[in-house]
């Protein structure tokens, strides 16, 4: 299992391939699927990239 399907579980596997390293569509993702607000999404996506150098 992936960085991201770990931290993110709720994902599948078909939206990581739909986001394809589109930050913006995984802040979106992020705040679809946890109901986290923008500006934590944004917070968690850069932390696992700057982790993952992504």
């Amino acid at each position: 299992m992936t960085n991201d399907k770990k931290k993110w579980a709720d994902l599948t596997d078909d939206d990581l391939t739909h986001i394809e390293g589109d930050r913006d569509k995984l802040v979106g993702r992020i705040q679809e699927r946890y109901g986290h607000s923008k500006e934590d999404a944004e917070r968690d996506v850069d932390e696992w990239r700057n982790q993952n150098k992504y």
